[in-house]
Protein backbone atom coordinates (compact mmCIF):
# COMPACT_ATOMS: atom_id res chain seq x y z
CA UNK A 1 0.00 0.00 0.00
CA UNK A 2 2.83 2.37 0.89
CA UNK A 3 4.52 1.61 -2.42
CA UNK A 4 1.32 2.34 -4.33
CA UNK A 5 0.94 5.70 -2.54
CA UNK A 6 4.56 6.55 -3.36
CA UNK A 7 4.03 5.72 -7.05
CA UNK A 8 0.84 7.80 -7.13
CA UNK A 9 2.62 10.78 -5.55
CA UNK A 10 5.48 10.57 -8.06
CA UNK A 11 3.02 10.35 -10.95
CA UNK A 12 1.13 13.38 -9.63
CA UNK A 13 4.34 15.41 -9.29
CA UNK A 14 5.26 14.56 -12.87
CA UNK A 15 1.76 15.42 -14.09
CA UNK A 16 1.70 18.90 -12.50
CA UNK A 17 5.24 19.89 -13.47
CA UNK A 18 6.45 21.73 -16.54
CA UNK A 19 8.01 19.84 -19.44
CA UNK A 20 11.70 19.22 -18.81
CA UNK A 21 14.46 18.07 -21.16
CA UNK A 22 15.52 14.45 -21.06
CA UNK A 23 14.01 11.41 -22.77
CA UNK A 24 13.40 9.58 -19.47
CA UNK A 25 11.28 12.38 -18.06
CA UNK A 26 9.46 12.80 -21.38
CA UNK A 27 8.49 9.10 -21.40
CA UNK A 28 7.26 9.26 -17.80
CA UNK A 29 5.17 12.36 -18.51
CA UNK A 30 3.66 10.85 -21.65
CA UNK A 31 2.83 7.62 -19.76
CA UNK A 32 0.97 9.56 -17.06
CA UNK A 33 -0.84 11.66 -19.68
CA UNK A 34 -1.79 8.47 -21.53
CA UNK A 35 -3.32 7.04 -18.36
CA UNK A 36 -5.39 10.18 -17.83
CA UNK A 37 -6.38 10.20 -21.50
CA UNK A 38 -7.41 6.55 -21.31
CA UNK A 39 -9.60 7.25 -18.27
CA UNK A 40 -11.27 10.17 -20.04
CA UNK A 41 -11.87 8.19 -23.24
CA UNK A 42 -13.25 5.27 -21.24
CA UNK A 43 -15.76 7.54 -19.49
CA UNK A 44 -16.70 8.98 -22.88
CA UNK A 45 -17.20 5.46 -24.25
CA UNK A 46 -19.49 4.52 -21.35
CA UNK A 47 -21.56 7.69 -21.75
CA UNK A 48 -22.05 7.07 -25.48
CA UNK A 49 -22.68 3.35 -25.13
CA UNK A 50 -25.31 3.54 -22.38
CA UNK A 51 -26.72 7.04 -22.64
CA UNK A 52 -26.78 7.56 -26.39
CA UNK A 53 -27.50 3.89 -27.15
CA UNK A 54 -25.11 3.65 -30.10
CA UNK A 55 -23.54 0.50 -31.46
CA UNK A 56 -20.33 -0.54 -29.73
CA UNK A 57 -18.03 -0.14 -32.75
CA UNK A 58 -18.68 3.57 -33.33
CA UNK A 59 -18.08 4.75 -29.74
CA UNK A 60 -15.06 2.43 -29.51
CA UNK A 61 -13.36 4.01 -32.53
CA UNK A 62 -14.21 7.54 -31.38
CA UNK A 63 -12.93 6.77 -27.87
CA UNK A 64 -9.67 5.42 -29.28
CA UNK A 65 -9.18 8.56 -31.36
CA UNK A 66 -9.93 10.75 -28.32
CA UNK A 67 -7.45 8.74 -26.23
CA UNK A 68 -4.59 9.34 -28.67
CA UNK A 69 -5.42 13.00 -29.32
CA UNK A 70 -6.07 13.86 -25.67
CA UNK A 71 -2.85 12.14 -24.50
CA UNK A 72 -0.77 14.21 -26.94
CA UNK A 73 -2.53 17.44 -25.93
CA UNK A 74 -2.04 16.71 -22.22
CA UNK A 75 1.63 16.04 -22.87
CA UNK A 76 2.05 19.39 -24.63
CA UNK A 77 -0.10 21.75 -22.49
CA UNK A 78 0.11 22.07 -18.72
CA UNK A 79 -3.05 24.21 -18.54
CA UNK A 80 -5.02 21.41 -20.19
CA UNK A 81 -3.79 18.97 -17.53
CA UNK A 82 -5.13 21.25 -14.82
CA UNK A 83 -8.36 21.71 -16.75
CA UNK A 84 -8.90 17.95 -17.14
CA UNK A 85 -8.54 17.25 -13.40
CA UNK A 86 -10.73 20.20 -12.42
CA UNK A 87 -13.29 19.10 -15.01
CA UNK A 88 -13.66 15.70 -13.34
CA UNK A 89 -14.00 17.33 -9.91
CA UNK A 90 -16.51 19.87 -11.24
CA UNK A 91 -18.80 17.05 -12.36
CA UNK A 92 -19.68 16.56 -8.69
CA UNK A 93 -20.29 20.24 -7.94
CA UNK A 94 -22.88 22.79 -9.08
CA UNK A 95 -22.43 22.28 -12.83
CA UNK A 96 -22.65 18.52 -12.60
CA UNK A 97 -25.63 18.83 -10.26
CA UNK A 98 -27.48 21.03 -12.77
CA UNK A 99 -26.80 18.55 -15.57
CA UNK A 100 -28.06 15.63 -13.47
CA UNK A 101 -31.17 17.59 -12.43
CA UNK A 102 -31.91 18.36 -16.08
CA UNK A 103 -31.49 14.70 -16.98
CA UNK A 104 -33.72 13.58 -14.10
CA UNK A 105 -36.41 16.12 -14.98
CA UNK A 106 -36.42 14.96 -18.59
CA UNK A 107 -36.68 11.31 -17.59
CA UNK A 108 -39.43 11.80 -15.00
CA UNK A 109 -41.61 14.33 -16.81
CA UNK A 110 -41.44 12.70 -20.25
CA UNK A 111 -41.98 9.18 -18.91
CA UNK A 112 -44.89 10.08 -16.65
CA UNK A 113 -46.69 12.22 -19.23
CA UNK A 114 -46.19 9.55 -21.88
CA UNK A 115 -47.57 6.92 -19.52
CA UNK A 116 -50.59 9.07 -18.57
CA UNK A 117 -51.58 9.72 -22.18
CA UNK A 118 -51.05 6.08 -23.10
CA UNK A 119 -53.45 4.94 -20.38
CA UNK A 120 -55.98 7.65 -21.26
CA UNK A 121 -55.87 6.63 -24.93
CA UNK A 122 -56.47 2.98 -24.06
CA UNK A 123 -59.35 3.99 -21.80
CA UNK A 124 -60.92 6.17 -24.52
CA UNK A 125 -60.65 3.35 -27.08
CA UNK A 126 -62.24 0.96 -24.60
CA UNK A 127 -65.12 3.34 -23.86
CA UNK A 128 -65.77 3.75 -27.61
CA UNK A 129 -65.85 -0.01 -28.00
CA UNK A 130 -68.15 -0.22 -24.99
CA UNK A 131 -70.60 2.22 -26.60
CA UNK A 132 -70.72 0.06 -29.71
CA UNK A 133 -71.44 -3.01 -27.59
CA UNK A 134 -74.21 -1.18 -25.72
CA UNK A 135 -75.78 -0.16 -29.03
CA UNK A 136 -76.19 -3.80 -30.13
CA UNK A 137 -77.19 -4.97 -26.64
CA UNK A 138 -80.23 -2.66 -26.68
CA UNK A 139 -81.48 -4.22 -29.94
CA UNK A 140 -81.10 -7.70 -28.44
CA UNK A 141 -83.44 -6.73 -25.60
CA UNK A 142 -86.11 -5.75 -28.19
CA UNK A 143 -85.72 -9.08 -29.99
CA UNK A 144 -86.13 -11.08 -26.78
CA UNK A 145 -89.28 -9.10 -25.98
CA UNK A 146 -90.76 -9.83 -29.43
CA UNK A 147 -90.01 -13.54 -29.05
CA UNK A 148 -91.71 -13.62 -25.67
CA UNK A 149 -94.82 -11.89 -27.08
CA UNK A 150 -94.94 -14.42 -29.90
CA UNK A 151 -94.75 -17.41 -27.54
CA UNK A 152 -97.59 -16.03 -25.44
CA UNK A 153 -99.84 -15.01 -28.31
CA UNK A 154 -99.47 -17.99 -30.67
CA UNK A 155 -102.61 -20.11 -31.40
CA UNK A 156 -102.88 -23.41 -29.39
CA UNK A 157 -102.56 -26.49 -31.59
CA UNK A 158 -105.91 -28.28 -30.59
CA UNK A 159 -106.86 -29.64 -34.05
CA UNK A 160 -106.45 -33.39 -34.67
CA UNK A 161 -103.09 -34.21 -36.07
CA UNK A 162 -104.57 -36.70 -38.60
CA UNK A 163 -106.69 -33.95 -40.18
CA UNK A 164 -104.31 -31.01 -40.35
CA UNK A 165 -100.79 -30.30 -39.23
CA UNK A 166 -99.70 -26.71 -38.46
CA UNK A 167 -96.04 -25.83 -38.62
CA UNK A 168 -94.89 -22.41 -37.58
CA UNK A 169 -91.47 -20.86 -37.16
CA UNK A 170 -90.54 -17.36 -36.06
CA UNK A 171 -87.04 -16.12 -36.82
CA UNK A 172 -86.65 -12.39 -36.19
CA UNK A 173 -83.83 -10.42 -37.83
CA UNK A 174 -82.66 -6.87 -37.41
CA UNK A 175 -80.45 -4.23 -38.97
CA UNK A 176 -79.22 -0.93 -37.60
CA UNK A 177 -79.82 2.04 -39.87
CA UNK A 178 -78.53 4.68 -37.48
CA UNK A 179 -75.69 5.83 -39.68
CA UNK A 180 -75.37 9.11 -37.76
CA UNK A 181 -74.46 7.29 -34.54
CA UNK A 182 -71.99 5.05 -36.36
CA UNK A 183 -70.39 8.05 -38.03
CA UNK A 184 -70.14 9.91 -34.72
CA UNK A 185 -68.46 6.94 -33.03
CA UNK A 186 -66.03 6.54 -35.93
CA UNK A 187 -65.23 10.27 -35.91
CA UNK A 188 -64.64 10.16 -32.16
CA UNK A 189 -62.34 7.17 -32.52
CA UNK A 190 -60.37 8.81 -35.34
CA UNK A 191 -60.02 12.07 -33.37
CA UNK A 192 -58.75 10.17 -30.34
CA UNK A 193 -56.26 8.33 -32.54
CA UNK A 194 -55.08 11.57 -34.20
CA UNK A 195 -54.50 13.36 -30.89
CA UNK A 196 -52.82 10.28 -29.42
CA UNK A 197 -50.48 10.04 -32.41
CA UNK A 198 -49.49 13.71 -32.09
CA UNK A 199 -48.84 13.40 -28.36
CA UNK A 200 -46.97 10.12 -28.80
CA UNK A 201 -44.78 11.68 -31.50
CA UNK A 202 -43.93 14.68 -29.32
CA UNK A 203 -43.26 12.55 -26.25
CA UNK A 204 -41.08 10.22 -28.29
CA UNK A 205 -39.06 12.79 -30.22
CA UNK A 206 -38.44 15.16 -27.29
CA UNK A 207 -36.77 12.57 -25.00
CA UNK A 208 -34.78 11.35 -28.01
CA UNK A 209 -33.54 14.87 -28.76
CA UNK A 210 -32.89 15.47 -25.07
CA UNK A 211 -30.94 12.23 -24.89
CA UNK A 212 -28.71 13.43 -27.72
CA UNK A 213 -28.38 17.08 -26.70
CA UNK A 214 -28.25 16.77 -22.91
CA UNK A 215 -24.83 15.04 -22.65
CA UNK A 216 -23.31 17.68 -24.95
CA UNK A 217 -24.97 20.47 -22.98
CA UNK A 218 -23.78 18.95 -19.69
CA UNK A 219 -20.18 18.72 -20.94
CA UNK A 220 -20.35 22.32 -22.17
CA UNK A 221 -21.77 23.51 -18.85
CA UNK A 222 -19.10 21.76 -16.77
CA UNK A 223 -16.35 22.93 -19.14
CA UNK A 224 -17.53 26.53 -18.93
CA UNK A 225 -17.63 26.39 -15.12
CA UNK A 226 -14.16 24.84 -14.98
CA UNK A 227 -12.68 27.49 -17.27
CA UNK A 228 -14.30 30.24 -15.21
CA UNK A 229 -12.85 28.72 -12.02
CA UNK A 230 -9.30 28.70 -13.46
CA UNK A 231 -9.71 32.27 -14.71
CA UNK A 232 -10.77 33.48 -11.26
CA UNK A 233 -7.97 31.54 -9.55
CA UNK A 234 -5.15 32.98 -11.68
CA UNK A 235 -6.78 36.34 -12.49
CA UNK A 236 -6.14 39.79 -11.05
CA UNK A 237 -8.54 39.19 -8.14
CA UNK A 238 -7.34 35.67 -7.36
CA UNK A 239 -6.27 36.59 -3.82
CA UNK A 240 -9.91 37.03 -2.78
CA UNK A 241 -11.35 34.03 -4.63
CA UNK A 242 -12.24 31.23 -2.17
CA UNK A 243 -9.25 32.20 -0.04
CA UNK A 244 -10.45 30.69 3.23
CA UNK A 245 -8.36 27.51 3.28
CA UNK A 246 -5.13 26.84 5.17
CA UNK A 247 -2.83 24.68 3.03
CA UNK A 248 0.49 23.02 3.85
CA UNK A 249 2.28 25.83 2.04
CA UNK A 250 0.51 28.36 4.27
CA UNK A 251 1.67 26.45 7.36
CA UNK A 252 5.26 26.39 6.02
CA UNK A 253 5.10 30.13 5.29
CA UNK A 254 3.82 30.89 8.79
CA UNK A 255 6.58 28.75 10.30
CA UNK A 256 9.13 30.67 8.22
CA UNK A 257 7.71 33.95 9.53
CA UNK A 258 8.03 32.63 13.07
CA UNK A 259 11.68 31.67 12.57
CA UNK A 260 12.40 35.15 11.22
CA UNK A 261 10.90 36.71 14.37
CA UNK A 262 7.96 38.14 12.43
CA UNK A 263 4.27 38.04 13.37
CA UNK A 264 2.79 34.56 12.95
CA UNK A 265 -0.77 33.25 13.03
CA UNK A 266 -0.90 29.55 13.83
CA UNK A 267 -2.57 28.09 15.75
CA UNK A 268 -5.86 29.80 14.88
CA UNK A 269 -8.22 30.85 17.63
CA UNK A 270 -11.74 29.48 18.03
CA UNK A 271 -13.44 32.24 16.05
CA UNK A 272 -10.97 31.98 13.16
CA UNK A 273 -11.41 28.19 12.95
CA UNK A 274 -15.09 28.73 12.12
CA UNK A 275 -14.20 30.71 9.00
CA UNK A 276 -10.83 29.20 8.02
CA UNK A 277 -10.04 25.49 7.89
CA UNK A 278 -6.94 23.45 7.13
CA UNK A 279 -7.36 21.28 4.04
CA UNK A 280 -7.87 18.53 3.13
CA UNK A 281 -10.34 18.01 5.96
CA UNK A 282 -13.91 16.84 6.58
CA UNK A 283 -14.46 19.90 8.79
CA UNK A 284 -16.06 22.68 6.79
CA UNK A 285 -16.31 26.41 7.36
CA UNK A 286 -19.61 28.19 7.90
CA UNK A 287 -19.62 29.32 4.27
CA UNK A 288 -19.05 25.75 3.08
CA UNK A 289 -21.92 24.46 5.22
CA UNK A 290 -24.23 27.16 3.85
CA UNK A 291 -23.17 26.26 0.30
CA UNK A 292 -23.91 22.60 1.00
CA UNK A 293 -27.42 23.54 2.12
CA UNK A 294 -27.84 25.72 -0.97
CA UNK A 295 -26.59 22.77 -3.03
CA UNK A 296 -29.41 20.57 -1.70
CA UNK A 297 -32.15 23.22 -2.10
CA UNK A 298 -32.61 22.82 -5.91
CA UNK A 299 -32.41 19.04 -5.48
CA UNK A 300 -35.25 19.07 -2.93
CA UNK A 301 -37.38 21.37 -5.12
CA UNK A 302 -36.96 19.17 -8.19
CA UNK A 303 -37.59 16.02 -6.15
CA UNK A 304 -40.93 17.51 -5.07
CA UNK A 305 -41.75 18.25 -8.73
CA UNK A 306 -40.83 14.68 -9.72
CA UNK A 307 -42.98 13.27 -6.91
CA UNK A 308 -45.87 15.47 -8.06
CA UNK A 309 -45.71 14.05 -11.59
CA UNK A 310 -45.43 10.51 -10.22
CA UNK A 311 -48.45 11.12 -7.94
CA UNK A 312 -50.56 12.43 -10.84
CA UNK A 313 -49.58 9.39 -12.89
CA UNK A 314 -50.54 7.06 -10.03
CA UNK A 315 -53.88 8.82 -9.51
CA UNK A 316 -54.73 8.46 -13.20
CA UNK A 317 -53.73 4.82 -13.02
CA UNK A 318 -56.02 4.17 -10.03
CA UNK A 319 -58.86 6.06 -11.71
CA UNK A 320 -58.54 4.01 -14.88
CA UNK A 321 -58.35 0.80 -12.82
CA UNK A 322 -61.68 1.66 -11.17
CA UNK A 323 -63.29 2.33 -14.57
CA UNK A 324 -61.74 -0.85 -15.90
CA UNK A 325 -63.57 -2.94 -13.29
CA UNK A 326 -66.88 -1.77 -14.74
CA UNK A 327 -65.86 -2.12 -18.37
CA UNK A 328 -64.58 -5.67 -17.87
CA UNK A 329 -68.23 -6.82 -17.61
CA UNK A 330 -68.49 -6.23 -21.37
CA UNK A 331 -67.51 -9.42 -23.27
CA UNK A 332 -64.37 -9.43 -25.43
CA UNK A 333 -63.19 -6.17 -23.93
CA UNK A 334 -59.74 -5.92 -22.41
CA UNK A 335 -57.89 -2.81 -21.30
CA UNK A 336 -54.12 -3.14 -21.39
CA UNK A 337 -52.81 -0.50 -18.98
CA UNK A 338 -49.14 0.35 -18.67
CA UNK A 339 -47.36 1.05 -15.43
CA UNK A 340 -43.87 2.50 -15.25
CA UNK A 341 -41.06 0.47 -13.74
CA UNK A 342 -37.93 0.94 -15.86
CA UNK A 343 -37.66 4.71 -15.56
CA UNK A 344 -37.69 4.50 -11.76
CA UNK A 345 -34.33 2.70 -11.87
CA UNK A 346 -32.77 5.59 -13.82
CA UNK A 347 -34.37 8.10 -11.46
CA UNK A 348 -33.00 6.32 -8.38
CA UNK A 349 -29.57 6.26 -10.03
CA UNK A 350 -29.69 10.04 -10.63
CA UNK A 351 -30.99 10.77 -7.10
CA UNK A 352 -28.22 8.63 -5.58
CA UNK A 353 -25.47 10.58 -7.34
CA UNK A 354 -27.14 13.92 -6.52
CA UNK A 355 -27.07 13.04 -2.82
CA UNK A 356 -23.47 11.80 -2.97
CA UNK A 357 -22.32 14.93 -4.81
CA UNK A 358 -24.19 17.11 -2.32
CA UNK A 359 -22.60 15.43 0.70
CA UNK A 360 -19.09 15.67 -0.76
CA UNK A 361 -19.43 19.09 -2.39
CA UNK A 362 -17.35 20.74 0.35
CA UNK A 363 -14.57 18.14 0.01
CA UNK A 364 -14.59 18.44 -3.79
CA UNK A 365 -14.19 22.22 -3.47
CA UNK A 366 -11.17 21.66 -1.23
CA UNK A 367 -9.69 19.26 -3.79
CA UNK A 368 -10.21 21.82 -6.56
CA UNK A 369 -8.29 24.41 -4.52
CA UNK A 370 -5.47 21.92 -3.83
CA UNK A 371 -5.23 20.94 -7.50
CA UNK A 372 -5.15 24.58 -8.58
CA UNK A 373 -2.44 25.43 -6.07
CA UNK A 374 -0.37 22.49 -7.32
CA UNK A 375 -0.49 23.70 -10.93
CA UNK A 376 -0.12 27.42 -10.15
CA UNK A 377 2.32 27.85 -7.22
CA UNK A 378 2.92 31.54 -7.98
CA UNK A 379 -0.77 32.33 -7.63
CA UNK A 380 -0.82 30.31 -4.42
CA UNK A 381 1.99 32.39 -2.88
CA UNK A 382 0.07 35.58 -3.64
CA UNK A 383 -2.99 34.10 -1.95
CA UNK A 384 -0.92 33.02 1.06
CA UNK A 385 0.60 36.50 1.52
CA UNK A 386 -2.83 38.12 1.17
CA UNK A 387 -4.55 35.75 3.62
CA UNK A 388 -1.70 35.98 6.14
CA UNK A 389 -1.78 39.78 6.10
CA UNK A 390 -5.58 39.80 6.26
CA UNK A 391 -5.69 37.58 9.36
CA UNK A 392 -2.94 39.61 11.06
CA UNK A 393 -4.89 42.79 10.37
CA UNK A 394 -8.06 41.26 11.81
CA UNK A 395 -6.23 40.15 14.94
CA UNK A 396 -4.70 43.59 15.38
CA UNK A 397 -8.11 45.26 15.11
CA UNK A 398 -9.57 42.74 17.53
CA UNK A 399 -6.77 43.37 20.03
CA UNK A 400 -7.22 47.14 19.73
CA UNK A 401 -10.96 46.78 20.22
CA UNK A 402 -10.44 44.48 23.19
CA UNK A 403 -7.91 46.94 24.69
CA UNK A 404 -10.34 49.85 24.29
CA UNK A 405 -13.12 47.87 25.91
CA UNK A 406 -10.88 46.91 28.84
CA UNK A 407 -9.77 50.53 29.24
CA UNK A 408 -13.39 51.71 29.17
CA UNK A 409 -14.40 49.13 31.78
CA UNK A 410 -11.45 50.14 33.98
CA UNK A 411 -12.35 53.84 33.77
CA UNK A 412 -15.97 53.05 34.54
CA UNK A 413 -15.00 50.97 37.56
CA UNK A 414 -12.68 53.73 38.88
CA UNK A 415 -15.38 56.39 38.52
CA UNK A 416 -17.90 54.19 40.24
CA UNK A 417 -15.48 53.66 43.11
CA UNK A 418 -14.81 57.41 43.39
CA UNK A 419 -18.54 58.15 43.58
CA UNK A 420 -19.01 55.54 46.28
CA UNK A 421 -16.13 57.07 48.33
CA UNK A 422 -17.52 60.60 47.92
CA UNK A 423 -20.89 59.49 49.25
Amino acid sequence: MQKFISIAQNAWEIFISERKPGWKYQIQLFAVCSMVGFLSSFLFFLSMHFSLAHHSLGPLLISGFIWILFSIMLFCFKHLRCFSVLFLLSCGLKNGRDALISAGTGVVVASNIQNIFHNLKVLADSITCHLKQEQFALIKYYIEAIKWIYEVAKVPAELPKDIVVLKHEFTPSYSILDDALKQELNDTEQEIQRIANQISFMLTILPYIGQKVLPVFGVFLVSFGTGLFIKKFVGSHSTKFKNTYITKQFIAFDEQQKQQQRPCLLPLNRKERKDYVMIPSFFFTRKDRKKMLCHFLPIIIHLCIWLLFAAVDSLFYLLIISVNKYLQEVPDLDIQLKKLYNFYERTYFIIFFLIIFGLFSGLLTQLKILVSTSFYPDAEMKRIHYLHAKLLKKRKKLQEKTGKNMFARTVKAVRKKERSVAE
